[in-house]
């Protein structure tokens, strides 16, 4: 078995699994949502103490399979450096205590690899990755082939949504409290699409957000509060013209595909963004019409977890590549996976 370490943002998680079967016989995350809603985002000193307090306590949890260990893995890019640091440190103790090789595993491959939790990766493969941090599409056709045609230029599909919580004091993790806003309100606001016009190939988010601060500004001229129905229509408005906009790059990277050959038949998406409902329906449309079979995480791996970095780990096992506890180190930023 593997034991793999995830702490690059604010979620603690621990996860164990099989190298034979892949099957995930332990995986438990603490979150902390709760600490960091009053502060509207993550704060990354409070966010590496409360790392330190929960993975000891999740590790414990794991005793019962130590000596069934062949291998320690974490999470060592991208990601907050502080909060990356707790994971490896407990990383490289295991390691040596245990005399276990380590595989340091990048999170963004990680949430690639949550499409193919306990069953085998499939390959060619076509894959949208939107979370707090990251917005990008992926162009994957084995392990170490994947990579990235599109990213944003500013913000990211879930910080966004993030953002427009935070202008309208509806609390966080933004996504699912604009996402549930959204479900009873109607497009009553005429928000942009970003880059319509430009032939870029990326995503941008700033203007968008810009444009949802106006008119929030707008209405709080006119009006003592914001109403709830305010709220719901220009959530709706807002994660409209979000997915459109995704949509949009995504129509260019499948028409890219079509004119391929050796093109992929399968296209996923994932990262925390990828529980998105609207999103997943939008982007089953567009699958349907391009005779594509649309991947999805299951809901309670979208967000950060262990289990995928061990999937991932299993990967780097079986190949025999492992990280030096000498040099193991954390990257913030990745241009590359």
């Amino acid at each position: 078995m593997i034991l793999s370490i995830e702490s690059s943002c604010d979620d603690s998680s621990i996860a164990i699994t099989a190298i034979d079967s892949k099957k995930i016989i332990f995986c438990e995350k603490i979150s902390q949502e709760n600490e960091h809603c009053s502060f509207g985002g993550v704060v990354p000193e409070l966010a590496s103490r409360l790392h330190a307090e929960s993975l000891p306590r999740i590790l414990e949890k794991t005793k019962p399979y130590l000596k069934q260990l062949k291998a320690i893995s974490v999470t060592t890019e991208p990601g907050l450096n502080i909060t990356l640091l707790e994971g490896v440190i407990m990383a490289k103790t295991l390691s040596y205590a245990l005399k276990l090789p380590l595989i340091g595993v990048n999170h963004l491959k990680g949430h690639l690899y949550s499409l193919f939790l306990e069953s085998e990766a499939i390959f060619p493969l076509g894959v949208l990755l939107v979370s707090g941090g990251h917005t990008m599409l992926l162009d994957a056709h084995d392990f170490h082939d994947i990579k990235i045609t599109a990213q944003s230029l500013d913000d990211s599909f879930g910080e966004s949504f993030d953002k427009v919580a935070k202008m309208l004091e509806l609390g966080y993790p933004g996504g699912p409290i604009v996402e549930s806003y959204a479900r009873s309100g109607e497009c009553t606001f005429s928000f942009p699409i970003p880059l319509r016009s430009r032939k870029q190939f990326a995503f941008s988010f700033s203007g968008l957000k810009n444009a949802v601060r106006l008119e929030i500004e707008r209405e709080r001229d006119k009006k003592e509060f914001l109403s709830e129905g305010f709220k719901a229509d220009l959530c709706k408005s807002f994660q409209e013209s979000a997915i459109a906009h995704l949509l949009q790059k995504c129509k260019i990277f499948f028409e890219k595909n079509k004119q391929n050959r050796a093109g992929w038949r399968h296209f996923g998406i994932v990262g925390g963004a990828s529980a998105n409902l609207a999103l997943r329906e939008s982007l089953k449309r567009m699958c349907d019409l391009y005779d594509v079979e649309l991947l999805l995480a299951p809901l309670e791996f979208c967000s950060d977890n262990a289990a995928m970095i061990g999937r991932v780990a299993v990967e780097s096992y079986l190949r025999g590549e492992f990280s030096a506890i000498e040099t193991l180190r954390t990257c913030p930023k990745i241009d590359k996976l």
